[in-house]
């Protein structure tokens, strides 16, 4: 199992560091052995190499089986011509993950959501977001004058995320829900075209809906409980998912996938680099030791992030916890305290 371990800035490397340790413990606890590589990506690359993502480090990540990413960027580099962001975008168009998947649910009840209990009881969807194409990776022009971003999609793109969401779907409650803008947009007029013409004849047992995405919007926070899976492009899943985040407990608790046609995957927690509290030893890991989950079951370890699953729902129900959620724990402290329940095997799989 060969990780490449990409630390990131700001809060990254302290919460990479904390999921690294829950994965050590994980691997003693169920006989694995992940080898680690380290490499300089985002903001620190810039400063070392004068690159986001430099040629050391893409050349290091063809030999790997996954790649976990800390947050990364930073207002120190947002004034530069180069900046961390375009990194991330080369990173996903290098590895061709094109479906990036985000798990919203209820890790526990101790935590207040936004909404009314009634609301966001039995909440549990995955949303699958477009990640290679669409506007992030259309033809840019930007002027004194104007600007101009390109969003794009081929057949080709959109049916190949859309048939990760409906296969997706048949593992769980057999429901997707396509969001689009096709009253507006001719991008989404192909999405919806490809959606329902080409994919979900081959999946009868699978029940599709759409929704445009400001609905989709109105309906999360009116009835986030009554979705399985939404499959949407690129800008909109990145959107909707920062919102469906919020209102399962917060973002700091949100871990994700990025999948393509073959390893390695990439995997990283969808919170920021938080400059303002870096370095002080208080940041949440929460969301990267759940990435460690969703990265093992993806390896074939399935009772290991079962196991880290629930280690890391007693922490947040019984304490520690890190400051955000009212506790005074360190973030070396969450990931020292997970770990330790794995390596006493007080998790049941």
């Amino acid at each position: 199992m060969k990780i490449a371990v990409l630390p990131g800035d700001g809060i990254g490397p302290e919460t990479t560091r904390a999921a690294l340790a829950v994965l050590a413990a994980a691997g003693e606890a169920f006989g694995f052995s992940p080898e680690l590589t380290e490499h300089a990506f985002g903001g620190n690359a810039i400063d070392a190499h004068g690159d986001p993502f430099p040629d050391v480090t893409r050349a290091a990540l063809g030999g790997a089986d996954a790649v976990l990413k800390g947050a990364i960027g930073g207002p120190i580099w947002d004034v530069g011509a180069i900046r961390p962001e375009q990194g991330l975008l080369a990173l996903r168009a290098e590895l061709g993950v094109y479906a990036n998947v985000r798990p919203i649910r209820r890790w526990t009840t101790k935590l207040t959501s936004p909404l009314r209990e009634d609301l966001v009881d039995g909440l549990d969807f995955i949303i699958i977001r477009e990640l290679t194409g669409g506007l992030y990776f259309g033809p840019k022009e930007l002027t004194d004058e104007t600007g101009m971003d390109t969003c794009r999609y081929s057949v080709e793109e959109v049916e190949r995320v859309c048939r990760y969401a409906f296969d997706l779907a048949r593992e769980r409650r057999g429901k997707v829900c396509s969001v689009d803008k096709q009253n507006v947009l001719s991008s989404s007029k192909l999405w919806r075209r490809v959606v329902t013409e080409r994919v979900a004849p081959d999946y009868p047992d699978v029940e599709l809906s759409h929704q445009l995405v400001d609905s989709m919007a109105m309906k999360l926070v009116e009835q986030p409980a009554a979705y399985d899976v939404i499959v949407t492009e690129n800008m909109f899943g990145d959107i909707l998912s920062d919102l469906a985040a919020s209102i399962s407990g917060g973002i700091g608790l949100a871990p994700s996938s990025s999948l393509g046609a073959q390893r390695p995957g990439l995997y990283e927690a969808i919170h920021g680099s938080a400059p303002d509290i870096a370095g002080r030893g208080i940041a949440n890991p929460t969301a990267m030791i759940l990435t460690v989950a969703m990265m093992l079951r993806d390896l074939e370890q399935p009772a290991a992030a079962a196991a880290i699953e629930q280690a890391a729902i007693h922490a947040l129900e019984h304490g520690p916890t890190t400051p955000d959620l009212g506790g005074t724990a360190s973030t070396d402290d969450i990931g020292a305290a997970i770990a330790a329940r794995l390596a006493d095997h007080e998790v049941t799989t």
